[in-house]
């Protein structure tokens, strides 16, 4: 008895762009050999396969359980279609909707089979740092809008050479469908090249040095007299520095690093991980004054891990690139006028920068990575709330800022914004809250924000065109935030030991002891009220 032919249409949604989905779902058609095509829509990824119904079943199987590693399938909806005898599997031009919600994958550290490229004299990538594939690479840095396709990204002005097109198109290459595909010819390039920058570090210069989520000020840490003369120029008196050191064999040389650090030096977000100092490490006490923990991250960029080739130095300060209590810089003109005191040199490139994003900070508390600033490589990677919400934008406090934005059943936050003390920390707010609403289509029909009259956050919301504002507590925000995230919805004793948040009574609270929900909270218990300047 013939095979029955079948034809199904299937969305689906969650990071399924940017991380080599549709070059993965057009290769394991053809395996099948399956006919229909694939194409990304601003919803997510659409698919349409005709074939033997048992075979379609084996195909789909393989797509949930087999996909690229930084995917994340959120929701599969499937249809029944009649067949239409469409010959071959085709990859479609991504559709021109705008109005659906997908979600947005974060940057991606560096894969190893790209850093082989890179390193290879005989590959035509060698020493080439804006290399990357499917794997790796750019994403939410550069995505202007979604579909994720190469014209709504910042590499839109630079045209694929022969050789980079032919790679893009090759079904067999991991760079099929890389959106940030470049080379030495036809792609983004530094200025000065990496051997000066490696020289002037090695001699004890500050560079500012153009990221993947903006600048970043580095110098050698064992100098003591540079890292010394980057903290009195960046007015910063006291916050350590981030580091950076070329792979886990010398981090270990100054620090000790237990496993689960080890796994989160080298998870895919390469965050900076902080951990105990060795009695005696050799980096400069400046990095951290007085404190017995560093903050180590490994190379994330083909940059970073080419300012290590052959150089002399074993690690580098690698701290965002701004003044004290500012954002860090995104575009080269900005950081010549704001870091030209700063820095002796600097280190540009012509990719521009869509949406800054520093370092993520991690540490590890009872054997679990504990993100303590959620930024590059997590963002805006979103959180499942468990249940269907209202689009809410969630202003947050004045120190170490983040928002929030809800959409469907997920928590969208933003990256580390930083303390809002000043207007340029509040633009950073802004256009990081213009780009997000665009990107995930919200339109907020609440704004949630402290009680605090006097923070920028609270003004900023006050002054929304949103019809319905409502003022949220400080630490019961902490509370409800942590049910939120766990999925609990009946009452809790919630503990905020969380420093000053202003009070339903005028007061300033701190160490709260409530009887919380989500929706509100009785206050049992408090540290007593001490007078404050």
């Amino acid at each position: 008895m013939p095979a029955t032919t079948a034809r199904k249409r299937i969305c689906l949604r969650g990071i399924v762009q940017g991380v080599g989905f549709r070059p993965f779902v057009f290769q394991l058609a053809r395996h099948y050999q399956l006919h229909g095509h694939v194409r990304n829509t601003a919803e997510g990824v659409l698919m349409e396969v005709e074939g033997e119904a048992g075979t379609i079943d084996e195909f789909l199987r393989d797509v949930e359980q087999e996909h690229p590693r930084f995917a994340r399938i959120e929701e599969t909806v499937i249809t029944e279609l009649d067949p239409t005898g469409e010959p071959g599997f085709a990859l479609r031009r991504s559709s021109d909707e705008k109005s659906r919600f997908a979600l947005v994958p974060p940057d991606l550290a560096t894969c190893e089979e790209c850093r082989r490229d890179f390193t290879d004299p005989g590959n035509r990538r060698f020493g080439y740092p804006f290399t990357n594939c499917t794997n790796c690479g750019p994403r939410y840095s550069i995505i202007r809008d979604i579909p994720y396709d190469r014209p709504l990204t910042t590499m839109a002005e630079f045209r694929m050479c022969s050789a980079c097109r032919a790679e893009y198109e090759s079904p067999e290459d991991r760079r099929f469908h890389a959106q940030p595909n470049a080379c030495p010819v036809c792609g983004p390039q530094l200025t000065p090249g990496v051997a000066d920058a490696r020289r002037r570090l090695a001699e004890g210069w500050i560079l500012a040095i153009k990221g993947l989520g903006g600048f970043q000020l580095a110098c050698d840490a064992e100098n003591g007299a540079a890292v010394g003369e980057l903290r009195r120029r960046k007015r910063r008196r006291d916050k350590p520095f981030g580091l950076m050191a070329p792979s886990l064999a010398v981090i270990e040389q100054f620090c000790l690093v237990s496993d689960a650090e080890r796994e989160a030096l080298l998870s895919p977000q390469r965050p900076i991980v902080i951990l105990s100092r060795r009695s005696g490490a050799s980096i400069s006490d400046s990095v951290a004054p007085d404190n017995p923990s560093l903050g180590f991250m490994l190379p994330y960029t083909p940059l970073h891990h080419l300012l290590f080739a052959g150089a002399p130095y074993r690690a580098l300060v690698m701290t965002s690139g701004n003044l004290s209590e500012e954002p860090i810089v995104t575009r080269n003109e900005d950081a010549r006028a704001r870091l030209s005191a700063v820095a002796d040199s600097f280190v540009a490139h012509n990719r521009a920068i869509h949406t800054r994003v520093d370092d993520s900070v991690v540490r590890i508390f009872e054997g679990v990575p504990r993100v303590l600033r959620r930024a590059r490589g997590f963002v805006p990677l979103p959180i499942d709330v468990g249940e269907e919400v209202t689009e809410v934008l969630a202003c947050g406090g004045e120190l170490k800022n983040t928002f929030c934005l809800t959409k469907g059943r997920y928590a969208l936050l933003s990256q580390h914004i930083g303390d809002l003390e000043n207007f340029e920390t509040l633009e950073f707010f802004r256009e990081t809250l213009a780009q997000m609403m665009k990107l995930f289509r919200v339109v907020p029909r609440l704004v949630a924000h402290d009680l605090h009259p006097n923070y920028l956050s609270t003004r900023f919301a006050l002054g929304m065109d949103v019809a319905e504002k409502t003022g949220v507590q400080h630490h019961h925000a902490h509370i409800a935030a942590c049910m939120a995230e766990n999925h609990l919805r009946e009452k809790v004793i919630g503990v905020a030991l969380d420093g000053t948040g202003y009070g339903t009574d005028g007061q300033i609270w701190g160490g709260e002891f409530l009887i919380a929900d989500l929706a509100g909270f009785e206050r049992r218990a408090h540290l007593r009220y001490v007078p404050l300047a």
